[in-house]
């Protein structure tokens, strides 16, 4: 290509590439389409980082591509159209570490992790309220106002006015709620926040149907807050220590978070849910790709990397259940000193390496 070409030549569109790079700088999505805008406020500050939650994920050093070309492309059109991403395939292949890479490479902050399990429900992921927290904390503020001076005389003291005072606030609601992942993911953060809702086909079934409207409308209420007198409260998030104002118990985003859901394919989800995300399947890495993982993860490789890598591949072909991190595992226990993989330590190896679908 010439040096004219080069000048003439479109822009990238994509701003994903998968190399789960940190960033120079903050990494702009482009505006989102018209049906995919929101208005939430107040805003809120950026989120805090998660370095050592995304070495754990990652490893050190840059991350080995697992994705082709058209994985890409759909990564970034769910990533410019502001829909969520649902990613299939085999358990331990990798999908939840996909938004990891996403995160780092975007420079998006922590990411919210919201694990499902058959008895989650909607407003699991969007906030908790302790009522019961709250009746105890008023029935003790309730105590405190009787046992309280009646006289003037008797709280002189600063430092007895001011256990006074504290004794006549009413314990405020907002510090008895708690958003949750989903919640927390749909704040006014001026950038998208990462959302992993990882293995989603373990939900209750009404789950999908009931993630519909926040996923359209990207907001929900609070009802508790909707009721409460005051017109602004003070909310835990799921970033640790950091709290959140709302406005008449209502959130709603300014930008749509980038929402990673994973599934193994233990059912089928409904039409209308699978309509509003962009699917992705996720197949097995190359071989090529295992070493580089495994060089990533655990540095200099073990003398019995390759010869594990090519049992491993072995057994997912003859279409056994296996995930990476029995991969890693085995790879690792070879790497301590005196361990002969070769001899009475086989018997282990054959244990970190088995079929994940034989129950044991």
């Amino acid at each position: 290509m010439t040096a004219q070409e080069e000048q003439t030549a479109p822009e990238d569109w994509r701003i994903f590439h998968a190399t789960g790079q940190v960033p120079a700088s903050a990494v702009e999505l482009p505006e989102p389409p018209p049906w995919r805008r929101f208005g939430g406020a107040p805003p809120q500050p950026a989120p805090p980082d998660d370095p050592e939650a995304a070495l754990r994920r990652l490893g050190p050093g840059e991350v080995t591509a697992q994705l082709g070309a058209e994985e890409i492309d759909t990564v970034n059109a769910a990533l410019l159209l502001r829909r969520p991403l649902l990613i299939s395939g085999p358990p331990g292949i990798g999908k939840s570490t996909l938004a990891y890479v996403i995160a780092r490479e975007l420079g998006l902050g922590r990411v919210l992790e919201w694990n499902i399990v058959s008895r989650t429900s909607l407003r699991d992921g969007l906030y908790v309220h302790d009522a019961m927290g709250r009746a105890q904390a008023i029935a003790a503020w309730q105590a405190g106002l009787r046992d309280a001076p009646t006289s003037g005389a008797e709280a002189t003291d600063g430092e007895a006015t001011t256990e006074l005072s504290e004794r006549h606030v009413l314990p405020r609601l907002g510090d008895f709620i708690t958003l949750g992942p989903l919640g927390t993911a749909l704040l006014p953060y001026d950038r998208p926040r990462v959302l992993l809702v990882d293995e989603l086909d373990k939900s209750d079934i009404d789950l999908p149907n009931d993630l519909l409207h926040v996923l359209e409308n990207g907001s929900y209420d609070v009802p508790e807050l909707v009721r409460d007198a005051a017109d602004t409260a003070s909310v835990h998030t799921s970033d640790p220590g950091v709290r959140a104002v709302l406005r008449q118990g209502r959130v709603e985003c300014a930008e749509f978070p980038v929402v990673v859901i994973t599934s193994n394919g233990e059912r089928e989800f409904p039409a209308a849910f699978r309509r509003r995300c962009l699917p992705l399947e996720l197949s097995v890495p190359t071989r090529e790709q295992l070493l580089a993982m495994v060089s990533r993860h655990l540095g200099e490789r073990s003398r019995h990397s390759e010869s594990l890598v090519d049992l491993f591949l072995q057994r997912v072909e003859a279409g056994g259940m296996h995930s990476l991190d029995q991969l890693l595992n085995a790879v690792q226990i070879t790497t301590m000193g005196g361990f002969q993989a070769d001899g009475n330590g086989s018997k282990l190896v054959e244990m970190l390496l088995r079929d994940l679908a034989k129950g044991r």
